[in-house]
């Protein structure tokens, strides 16, 4: 959530930054009332313990013959502290489901407007084409017996998959590589728990807006996790960490997605799929280290794009695409000859104290008081580069040239070949 300091003090602000977001306007107000009404509870509550206590000196100082009467009067008092206590309790949830309405403050450099709206912040390589009939990722695929997406939908539906033979090899090979990459830029690596508790999804922000893509178990109250981001968040929460130095994570795990909001949408192939495996970076930092943590995260993905020879763009995410949590986001793009346009391989966000507040992940400042901690993620390698990487390295007589990077993890393999037309 925000800062409510800063939900009373700027409200015009917060207004400003909810208008940039295409989100009603009227929640702050509605979250100022709310605020206001809790406040008024709290004091309420806390002028009538302070007469209580008062009034239990006066029992102790009392004759005998006072004291019953004095006795009384304390059990009244105290059935009306127990009351505005209950008041306090009821007006700080309904401050914070209203509060929890209000997106992060958007950073101010984060172009205004929706989904088109992005700013191209960097290109990388050409709007690579061939001389040759391209083939899209699903023709390569199923050629060099990378994938099987017949069988996976036979088993599970639409939108699943088997990763076969070299498809599976190459997904790991890639995870392995990205694994070396975060080693070297001092993550530690975890693997997390893809089931998690209600409180934890809430309080990363997925249960607002995103929560019709997320699978949940009614029986045992649980959700399955679309992102590792979820899981590493949740690992601090109700901490107070050392942030001497930077806490910074990879968690590598299987994730699910409903997709339910993209019906008939990128149906062919692995692109957007309900379960894919992926490597999460995420970083705890002091609230002023967050912009540079932010740029860390994506030269590191760059990085990694740059290693499988990908051709790509960085964007700066609209306001109105940004996803609740984020103050800022960085789309990284990779060009899919097949389709002629840049689709996402990874995002990196900066979610400030947003998720931190949520989560009561706190940190000693200089004066010994606890401050929240800034939060960040980005995606380090996942399922989904496959597509960029078997469409982009394609040769005309239906090999894949693998990236000379990622060949060691392939027990030196520099070409894939179709199945029946060599080793």
């Amino acid at each position: 959530m925000i800062d409510p300091q800063l939900l009373r003090e700027q409200p015009d602000l917060v207004k400003a930054s909810q208008e940039r977001r295409g989100d009603p306007v009227s929640y702050v107000d509605e979250a100022l009332a709310a605020e206001s009404a809790r406040r008024a509870a709290i004091t309420e509550f806390e002028g009538l313990r302070a007469e209580q206590n008062a009034h239990a000196k006066l029992v102790g100082r009392a004759s005998s013959e006072e004291r019953p009467a004095l006795i009384e009067q304390g059990k009244a008092l105290a059935g009306g502290v127990k009351e505005a206590q209950a008041r306090v309790t009821d007006a700080e949830a309904a401050f914070d489901a209203s509060v929890s309405r209000l997106g992060n403050l958007v950073h101010p450099d984060v172009p205004a407007g929706g989904e088109e709206n992005f700013v191209t912040l960097a290109t990388h390589g050409s709007e690579r084409s061939f001389d040759f009939e391209a083939r899209d990722h699903v023709e390569l695929g199923e050629s060099l017996r990378a994938f099987d997406i017949a069988r996976g939908a036979k088993v599970a539906g639409t939108r699943f998959y088997y990763l076969t033979g070299i498809g599976m090899r190459l997904e790991l090979a890639l995870m392995l590589m990205g694994l070396d990459q975060v080693l070297a830029d001092g993550f530690t690596p975890l693997t997390t728990p893809t089931l998690v508790r209600p409180e934890i999804m809430q309080g990363t922000g997925f249960l607002g807006e995103h929560a019709a893509e997320v699978y949940h178990l009614p029986a045992d109250d649980l959700y399955l996790t679309g992102t590792s981001e979820v899981a590493l968040a949740g690992f601090h929460a109700d901490e107070i960490v050392d942030l001497e130095r930077p806490k910074r994570y990879a968690g590598w795990s299987t994730c699910y997605r409903r997709e339910a909001g993209s019906a008939g949408r990128d149906t062919r192939g692995i692109l957007r799929v309900h379960q894919f495996n992926k490597l999460e970076m995420f970083s705890y930092v002091k609230p002023e280290d967050a912009e540079a943590e932010h740029d860390r995260l994506r030269a590191l993905q760059e990085r990694m794009l740059q290693a499988c020879e990908l051709d790509y763009r960085v964007i700066d995410v609209a306001a109105g695409d940004l996803g609740s949590s984020a103050a800022r986001k960085f789309d990284i793009e990779a060009w899919i000859p097949s389709q002629q346009q840049y689709r996402e391989l990874t995002s990196t966000s900066n979610c400030t104290t947003f998720q931190s507040r949520r989560l009561a992940t706190r940190y000693r400042t200089e004066s010994g008081r606890t401050a929240p901690v800034a939060t960040l993620n980005g995606t380090a390698a996942t399922t989904r580069w496959l597509v960029a990487i078997l469409e982009t390295h394609q040769q005309a007589d239906g090999s894949v040239r693998v990236p000379e990077a990622l060949r060691p993890y392939l027990g030196g393999i520099a070409v894939i070949e179709p199945v029946g037309q060599g080793a």
